[in-house]
Parts: C-alpha cells; sequence; structure tokens
C-alpha cells in the first residue's frame, strides 16, 4: 500500500508539471557497475554525438539547433561539429540569422556544455563583435566545479587564442584572470600548479602576460606569482 501510494504521487506530479518532475535525474555510475561507467561519461557522450554527426549537412544541423527537445550531450555536439565544418564560412544575411538562433539557444539552456560550444562558435563567426561579452564568460568557466566544463572552456580559449596578439583581447583575459585569483588568493595558498584547473588557468595568464609584458605581474597577487 505504501508503495502504490508513492508511486501515485509521482503520477500527480508529473502529471501536474510539478518542478520535481521537470528535473534531470542522473543515476550514478556505480549503481549499475564500473563497466558501465563510460556509458556515463559526459565527455565521451559528446564525443559519441560529434562522431555521428560529423557528415551532417549544415541544414541538418540548424535544423537540430533550432530543436529545443534535443537532449543536452547532443545539443553541445550539434554545435561543435556545426562550429567546426561551417562557422568561419558563414557571411551576410546568413550570419544574422543564425547568430541570433545561436543567442536564443543560449538564452534557453542552463547547460554549461551547451554555453561554451555555443560562445565558442559566436566568436569565430565574429570575434570582434562577442570577445567583449563572450571570452571572461569562457574564462570564469574554467574555475567550475565540474572538471570537464573546465577543460572545455580551457579548449576553447586555447583555440581562440593561439597564435593572437591583440593587446586588447590579452588585457580583457588578464583583467578577468586577476579578478579570479584575487577572489581565490586564500586558497591558492599552499597550491600545486600541477593541479588541471589551477594549471589551465595559469596557462591562458602565461599567454596575456607575453603580449602585454612582465610589468603585468606587479598587478597579480603573491600566491600567483610563486606559482607562475
Amino acid at each position: 500500500m505504501k508503495i502504490f501510494s508513492i508511486f501515485l504521487f509521482v503520477l500527480i506530479l508529473v502529471g501536474a508539471g510539478h518542478p520535481l518532475a521537470a528535473q534531470e535525474t542522473v543515476v550514478p555510475a556505480t549503481d549499475i557497475g564500473a563497466d558501465l561507467d563510460h556509458f556515463f561519461d559526459d565527455a565521451l557522450l559528446m564525443e559519441g554525438y560529434a562522431k555521428k554527426l560529423s557528415e551532417a549537412s549544415k541544414e541538418v544541423l540548424l535544423s537540430m539547433l533550432a530543436d529545443e527537445s534535443l537532449n543536452t550531450f547532443k545539443k553541445a555536439a550539434t554545435v561543435r561539429v556545426f562550429r567546426d565544418k561551417f562557422a568561419s564560412q558563414i557571411v551576410g544575411r546568413e550570419l544574422i540569422l543564425i547568430e541570433r538562433l545561436l543567442l536564443r539557444q543560449m538564452e534557453l539552456t542552463n547547460s554549461s556544455f551547451v554555453q561554451i560550444e555555443i560562445m565558442h562558435t559566436l566568436l569565430v563567426m565574429d570575434r570582434y563583435r562577442y570577445f567583449d561579452t563572450m571570452m571572461p564568460v569562457l574564462v570564469r568557466k574554467m574555475d567550475h566545479y565540474d572538471p570537464l566544463v573546465d577543460t572545455m572552456a580551457y579548449n576553447a580559449i586555447s583555440a581562440l587564442t593561439g597564435s593572437a596578439t591583440r593587446s586588447r583581447e590579452a588585457r580583457i583575459v588578464f583583467n578577468t584572470l586577476r579578478k579570479m585569483f584575487f577572489l581565490s588568493r586564500k586558497k591558492l595558498q599552499g597550491a600545486k600548479s600541477t593541479d588541471e584547473r589551477l594549471h589551465n588557468r595559469l596557462q591562458v595568464l602565461r599567454w596575456a602576460i607575453k603580449i602585454l609584458g612582465t610589468e603585468e605581474l606587479k598587478k597579480l597577487p603573491k600566491e600567483v606569482i610563486g606559482l607562475m
């Protein structure tokens, strides 16, 4: 009787559109067994979807991007494939329409995976327009509790900066990192630069300092200097 009551309660929640019913249920891989761990690996899920979509046409990818029912991993993979195959080729009126589509999708999602892929894509499509607003967000994503989010943000920033030497862009990145380091300087005491998340931030910081000059080191917390 007790089990039936619980089951009935769940049905009522679903039928009423209760917020609890909309929450995504995540089943820990350990509940099923170590042999299935890879199935629940977010990175592998996105890579798997990206591989399946690698031959998709631009029209198909855009239709998928507009599909608000697409799950998080498939949406992130779709944006990634679109960026890698077509983003740098989009111009004119089509550029405006696709930018609107991507901005709309970013507004609708609460997934950091999708957000990072969209911001990276918008920066590829129109670097000058979006760098001031998108890059600081990407930089802050490197301090996310989810290590995959951190890695994705770092990979996006590395791809976007690379051999770039624009001092304006380096200044934006440096100032964002500087604020982050000052806010977390107590946590940096005793930290090791081999920590992956910290290592990623230091790598991006080195890129900015290489462009701006070593005098910028004076503007950083002493805890960071010791890690450089």
